[in-house]
C-alpha cells in the first residue's frame, strides 16, 4: 500500500506540474498575441477583430503605418488581411442615411457586399475580408498626398490609424492604409471632349444652295445706303436668279443673319472696313443687311467725328460713318485703295507725288484703332503699274524711297505691305482687350476675252460651279500674311470665284453701251455672304 501510495502521490504531482506549465504556456502565448509577428502570421491579431461600437458604427482597427504609405495610394488601395473567416450579409451606407445597418452576430461575418452611394461615385467591395479591393480611391483636392488632399478637401485633420469607409456629401472616399506591397497603381483618366481643341470651322469650303427666303432686302429699295450704280434691279437686267442663292459651309454651321441680332451682338461697339471699292460694296450691302433695306431716320451720320467729310471739290468723301442709337452701333468705312500710308511729298503742289509707305499703315487707321472694335481690311486691284502711276504714288520702305529690285516688282510690294500692315495690326490687338481684326481675302475678276478695257466681258447668267471642294484659301498671300497673327482670315475668294454671274456685266442705269464691270457685284448680292461671314465670326 506504501509503494501504491507513493506511485499515486508521484502521479498527481506530474498532473499539478502539467497543469501548471499549461496555465503559464496560455498566459504567455495570450501575452504574446499581436506583438509576436510569428504568432501574427499564424493567429489574426486582436486588433483586426470585427468589434461592434455604440451608435452603429463599424470600425476595423488596426496599427497605423508610415504617411510615405499612404502618399502612394492616391485612387486604388488593394488590402489583404490576415486569413480569417469573417461574415456580414449586408452592410449598406448613403448619403441621407446617417446610420449603418448590420444585419448579422459578430460571430462568423463575410462581407458579401458593401456599397457607399453619393452623386458621382459609387464604390463597390464584394470581395471577403481577406482579400478587401477599393476599386475606386479619388481624393478631390491638392495632390502634394493622399492624406494631405483629403484633409483640405473635407476639412479632416485627424491622422488616420484605422480603416474606415464613409461618405460625405456628394463625393465619396475611402480613408485606408494599405500594406505598401499590395498597392495598385492608378491609370491615367479619360480625356474629356472638352480638353480636345476644337476644330476651326473653314467657312470658305461648302456649297451654294437655293433659298426662297433670299435676297435679305430688296434690291429695289435701301436707297438710303445703297449706290444706283450697284443695285443691279434698277438697271436693264431681267435675271435675277443670283440673288436666291445661299453660302453653305461643309464643315460648320453659320448663323442666319439678322440685323438686330447683329446690333446685339455690337452693342457700344464700332466696325471699320478699310480698304478699296470692294470693301465699300461690303460697307453698302452691310448697312441694307442691318437696315432690311428700309429708310431709317434714327440713324445718325457720324462721319464728322472721324474727319470723313466731303472736300471741297471732291466727288464724294473718303469714307462714313453711321450710328444706330438703339444699341450704340457704329458702322464705317474709310477708302485706302493701296492699305497703306499716303503722304504728299511736296503738300503745297497740287500736282504732287504721294509717298507710299509700304510697311506702315493708313494715317486714319492708326489714328482711330483705340475706338474701334471689329476691323476688316482688304486691298488687291489697285495694285498694278497703271494704278500707281495714275495716282502718283511712289514706294517707300523705310521712310525713304525705295531702291530694291525685288521689292519694286508690283507682286512683292503688294506682299511686303499685306505682311507689313496685318503684322502692326496683330500687335495692335492684345493693346485693346475684345478688338477683332479681320482681312479679306481679295474678291475675283471675271473678265473673259479680254480685260477691262480691252473687251473683257462677264455674260453669263448661271454660276461656274456650286460647290468649292478647298481645304486651302485660293488667295494664298493673304492667309500667308495671317498665318501666325492675332488676325483672322475672312476667306471669300473661292465662294466668290464660281459666280461669274453675279457681277454688274454691261448693265447700267443709263443703258447706254460701254466697259463691262467684271469686278464690282450687283447688290443684293455676293458681298452680302461676305458680311454673313464676318457675322458669324464677330
Amino acid at each position: 500500500m506504501k509503494g501504491g501510495g507513493g506511485y499515486f502521490y508521484e502521479w498527481r504531482m506530474k498532473q499539478l506540474s502539467l497543469l501548471f506549465f499549461f496555465v503559464v504556456s496560455t498566459t504567455f502565448v495570450v501575452w504574446s498575441w499581436g506583438k509576436n509577428p510569428l504568432f501574427n502570421t499564424i493567429f489574426p491579431s486582436h486588433g483586426q477583430v470585427l468589434q461592434l461600437f455604440p451608435g452603429g458604427e463599424v470600425k476595423v482597427k488596426e496599427v497605423a503605418q508610415s504617411k510615405d504609405d499612404l502618399r502612394e495610394a492616391q485612387r486604388f488601395v488593394n488590402v489583404s488581411p490576415p486569413e480569417i473567416s469573417i461574415n456580414t450579409p449586408s452592410l449598406n451606407t448613403q448619403e441621407d442615411e446617417g446610420a449603418v445597418n448590420l444585419a448579422s452576430p459578430l460571430v462568423s461575418i463575410n462581407t458579401p457586399s458593401l456599397k457607399t452611394r453619393g452623386d458621382e461615385e459609387v464604390v463597390n467591395i464584394a470581395s471577403p475580408l481577406n482579400s478587401i479591393t477599393a476599386p475606386s480611391l479619388d481624393i478631390q483636392g491638392d495632390n502634394k498626398d493622399s492624406s494631405t488632399a483629403r484633409e483640405k478637401h473635407h476639412g479632416n485633420t485627424t491622422e488616420v490609424v484605422e480603416k474606415s469607409v464613409s461618405s460625405e456629401g456628394s463625393e465619396t472616399y475611402i480613408d485606408s492604409k494599405p500594406p505598401k506591397q499590395q498597392l495598385v497603381e492608378p491609370t491615367s483618366p479619360k480625356k474629356q471632349d472638352s480638353d480636345v481643341e476644337e476644330k476651326a470651322c473653314n467657312f470658305g469650303k461648302g456649297k451654294w444652295v437655293r433659298d426662297a427666303d433670299r435676297p435679305l432686302y430688296s434690291g429695289f429699295g435701301c436707297k438710303q445706303w445703297l449706290s444706283p450704280m450697284w443695285a443691279c434691279r434698277l438697271t436693264q437686267r431681267t435675271d435675277f436668279a443670283y440673288e436666291k442663292l445661299r453660302w453653305q459651309p461643309k464643315e460648320c454651321q453659320m448663323d442666319n443673319f439678322s440685323g438686330p441680332e447683329f446690333l446685339k451682338r455690337m452693342q457700344d461697339k464700332t466696325l471699320a472696313l478699310i480698304g478699296d471699292s470692294l470693301g465699300r460694296q461690303q460697307f453698302q450691302s452691310l448697312m441694307c443687311m442691318i437696315t432690311g433695306g428700309e429708310d431709317r431716320q434714327d440713324v445718325e451720320d457720324v462721319g464728322r467725328e472721324y474727319g470723313l467729310v466731303k472736300a471741297r471739290g471732291s466727288v464724294r468723301p473718303d469714307g462714313w460713318a453711321y450710328r444706330f442709337p438703339i444699341t450704340n452701333t457704329t458702322i464705317l468705312y474709310y477708302w485706302s485703295a493701296s492699305l497703306c500710308k499716303l503722304e504728299p511729298i511736296d503738300p503745297g503742289n497740287k500736282t504732287t507725288y504721294f509717298a507710299m509707305h509700304l510697311d506702315r499703315p493708313p494715317a486714319f487707321l492708326q489714328r482711330f484703332i483705340s475706338r474701334f472694335d471689329v476691323v476688316v481690311l482688304n486691298t488687291g486691284h489697285h495694285w498694278n503699274r497703271g494704278k500707281l502711276n495714275a495716282n502718283r504714288w511712289i514706294m517707300y520702305v523705310g521712310g525713304k524711297p525705295n531702291t530694291d529690285r525685288k521689292i519694286a516688282d508690283i507682286a512683292n510690294a503688294k506682299n511686303l505691305t499685306i505682311h507689313s500692315i496685318v503684322k502692326w495690326l496683330s500687335d495692335e490687338i492684345p493693346k485693346y482687350p475684345g478688338l477683332k481684326g479681320f482681312y479679306r481675302s481679295i474678291s475675283p475678276r471675271h473678265f473673259f476675252n479680254g480685260d477691262w478695257n480691252s473687251g473683257g466681258t462677264c455674260d453669263s447668267t448661271t454660276p461656274g460651279a456650286l460647290e468649292v471642294f478647298k481645304n486651302e484659301s485660293s488667295d494664298s498671300m493673304a492667309s500667308g500674311a495671317v498665318k501666325g497673327t492675332n488676325v483672322k482670315l475672312l476667306d471669300i475668294t473661292a465662294l466668290s470665284e464660281v459666280r461669274e454671274e453675279g457681277h454688274i456685266s454691261r448693265y447700267s442705269i443709263r443703258g447706254t453701251p460701254g466697259m463691262q464691270d467684271c469686278l464690282h457685284w450687283c447688290l443684293p448680292g455676293i458681298p452680302d455672304t461676305w458680311n454673313e461671314l464676318l457675322f458669324a465670326q464677330i
